[in-house]
């Protein structure tokens, strides 16, 4: 079967456009660029939420990372560690939505050291993200952040061990994040908006009224899930790994498409 692959996100229809009310957005290598965040992109997310924009970044990053996100950025909530939980302030307070009882994730917890160790015994070399210390939920392998890149046969071998272990596992950009739960980013969301969300946000949820944008393949779920989603252009190189794709492509990758995004956005809702 042929796939069909996206349209430019240039030539997306401003009434496409027009009724989105909500952004949910990838942080590295989709908002970030090159390891870091550029004061443009994130005064764009400034435009978004002066504009009136409902905005929840979705990402394998830690909980530590994820309960600042949450109290310092212009947010409305932030979907972390792959799916593992919800964040958002409520009242000046932040509180948690979790996908885990607390008996499975000690099970989890338990599970995951088990299975540190086999990884350890087979990439002698493996490294840990250097974020690990923050984590509740998941393992995180580093191939490229902070380590020399991994050839992407290793990294499949990685994945692999992983699933043998009865254990999910998906590649982001950086990292191959690890964990024992049945959730993802995209299940996780959809639970969150539909139990608590729309009380919180003080919106009727609809998929349409929303976008995804995005940057690898453990987007691919989201990219299924909403039926407007935007790849920046660096998602390209994993185009061979991909079964789903978004609807659009941006002419530019990382934050810079984040920001073509929001361009289009802000302009189709003043049209």
């Amino acid at each position: 079967m042929i796939k069909k692959l996206p349209e430019l996100l240039e030539k997306a229809p401003t009434s496409e456009l027009s009724s989105i009310k909500g952004i949910c957005f990838d942080i590295d290598d989709t908002f970030s660029s090159e390891g870091k965040i550029l004061a443009s992109t994130f005064n764009s997310l400034w435009r978004l939420k002066e504009a009136g924009f409902l905005l929840i970044p979705v990402t394998g990053r830690p909980a530590g990372w994820c309960d600042h996100i949450v109290r310092f950025w212009p947010v409305d909530a932030v979907v972390g560690e792959n799916g593992a939980f919800v964040f958002y302030m409520d009242g000046g307070k932040r509180e948690r939505f979790d996908i885990l009882s607390a008996e499975e994730l000690s099970s989890a917890q338990k599970s995951l050291k088990q299975l540190a160790k086999k990884i350890k015994s087979k990439f002698s070399d493996v490294m840990w993200a250097s974020d690990q210390a923050y984590r509740e939920f998941d393992l995180a392998i580093d191939f490229c952040e902070d380590v020399k890149p991994w050839p992407v046969a290793k990294i499949e071998q990685l994945v692999e061990l992983c699933r043998s272990e009865q254990a999910i596992a998906k590649v982001s950009s950086i990292h191959v994040n690890t964990w024992y739960g049945i959730y993802d980013k995209q299940t996780t969301f959809d639970k969150w908006i539909n139990d608590i969300g729309e009380s919180y946000l003080g919106h009727a949820f609809d998929k349409n009224e929303w976008i995804y944008i995005g940057d690898s393949p453990n987007d691919e779920p989201a990219f299924e899930y909403f039926p407007k989603s935007v790849g920046v252009e660096n998602l390209k190189d994993f185009y061979n790994q991909l079964e789903t794709f978004p609807t659009w492509i941006c002419n530019y990758p990382s934050g810079k498409g984040f920001e073509q995004l929001v361009d289009l956005l802000i302009k189709a809702r003043s049209a």
